[in-house]
């Protein structure tokens, strides 16, 4: 498996792969809203193309992550979401070698902070804690008890306040 950055030829495959790992979360079969978010973040001021990684078999996507740019308090931090993977090839390694590979590309792009509304059970094995325990609010009450923050070696202890997504993520 490769870890590589997303080429414009795997746009229909990373939509192809949120469509499936996500199409019990669709609202009445439709789309669900992992492709459509990753469709306006990659549209938006927020996307970041180093960081819009694919797990790639023999040419095949058969997973994707992204970060994008957020804001802390106004300075800049990241994002992460949505990540996911084919259904056949999930809890086969596939989504932690792309949180790995991500949060590795962040780090060494000089960036903060990651945080992410997400599994409590999942990402907390990649260092993610709760954003509360550094006094970071997601500014959304439903999302408080999910939000999760991972530093990363350019993070301080200043870097507290309210955490703002890109507003792609704030649509319907």
């Amino acid at each position: 498996m490769l870890i590589r950055r997303e080429h414009p030829s795997d746009v229909a495959a990373i939509a192809a792969v949120h469509r499936a790992a996500f199409a019990d979360q669709a609202p009445d079969g439709g789309e669900p809203m992992e492709a459509h978010l990753v469709s306006a973040l990659r549209a938006s001021d927020a996307w970041l193309p180093a960081l819009s990684l694919v797990a790639d078999v023999d040419g095949a996507v058969l997973g994707h992550i992204c970060l994008t740019r957020a804001t802390l308090a106004g300075r800049p931090v990241l994002a992460l979401g949505p990540i996911g993977v084919l259904p056949a090839h999930q809890r086969d390694g596939v989504g932690a070698a792309l949180m790995h590979a991500s949060l590795g590309a962040a780090d060494a792009l000089g960036e903060p902070l990651v945080a992410l509304v997400g599994h409590l059970d999942y990402y907390p094995k990649f260092g993610f804690v709760p954003g509360s325990t550094l006094y970071i609010d997601p500014g959304v009450p439903d999302w408080v008890s999910h939000f999760q923050v991972r530093t990363l070696d350019a993070y301080t202890p200043d870097m507290t306040g309210e955490f703002r997504y890109a507003p792609a993520f704030y649509e319907d």
